[in-house]
């Protein structure tokens, strides 16, 4: 490709079709709703209630969304999301592991009880989404698969061991698959992001300790905002990141930095 041939299409997903795992809740809708806006229909496969709000708000961008209750952890529900992905949008061509948990205990609290499901969901159930969806997307020698990884795939994990092996984890799995698939023009890269508005940290906002600690350790000096990942999002779904395989790109404000 010269640099005459650039042009801003390459961020365009118009046509393409995206499964997006717990992609209605949390830091997930920022990820379905930025796929969205770049013109691609979206699957949503989630344990958490349907949100026909949130529906809304994507089918206004003019294109399709359908919403799969689904329990990735089971035995052959990856199959099948990826099999409805082909079956009502024609083909597969994104998806973003995004579903994932967070338990938090001291260490000697930290068993198995909690471990399990952490590992499960945030480590295997994106191991099998991956293998599953690369069944479709090697013959049609094209596709974009990207990972919610985190500040702890690089970091340690104090009060949740579980969560900082599956993030770390889930980064190998990210170089992993890139040495295998890139071969077939499949590009796999993560998103690490920083500390972001959601549900999940409302307890660390409204602890003045403990928010003061995120402020001050990031750079830009504030929160994240789930908009902020929108467009990295679209960047790496997109024809535009190309040539980027097998990179965790962080979006923290800096954090890693200090």
């Amino acid at each position: 490709m010269n640099i005459t041939d650039f042009n801003m299409d390459f961020f365009s997903l118009k046509g393409k079709n995206a499964i997006v795992t717990g992609g209605n809740t949390g830091l997930g809708q920022a990820f379905s709703l930025a796929l969205a806006k770049a013109g691609a229909n979206i699957l949503m496969p989630s344990i958490m209630p349907d949100d026909p709000e949130f529906n809304r708000l994507i089918e206004a961008e003019g294109v399709k969304v359908v919403y799969m209750y689904a329990d990735i952890t089971k035995p052959g529900v990856p199959r099948q999301i990826v099999e409805k992905c082909v079956e009502v949008f024609g083909s597969v061509d994104i998806l973003v592991n995004c579903a994932g948990i967070c338990i938090c205990k001291p260490v000697l609290e930290f068993d198995r009880t909690s471990w399990d499901p952490m590992i499960s969901i945030n480590l295997t159930a994106a191991f099998e989404m991956t293998h599953e969806v690369a069944k479709f997307m090697i013959p049609q020698r094209s596709g974009k698969i990207i990972n919610i990884c985190s500040m702890f795939s690089f970091l340690g994990g104090q009060w949740s061991p579980a969560y900082a092996a599956s993030k770390h984890g889930i980064a190998g799995l990210t170089k992993a698959y890139c040495d295998e698939l890139a071969q077939y023009n499949i590009q796999v890269n993560g998103i690490a992001p920083g500390y972001f508005k959601t549900k999940v940290a409302e307890a660390s906002m409204k602890d003045p300790e403990r928010n003061k600690w995120i402020v001050d350790h990031t750079p830009e000096g504030r929160w994240g905002d789930v908009a902020d990942l929108m467009g990295t999002t679209v960047f790496l779904a997109s024809k535009a990141s190309q040539f980027v395989n097998g990179h965790i790109l962080a979006v923290d404000g800096g954090f890693l930095t200090r």
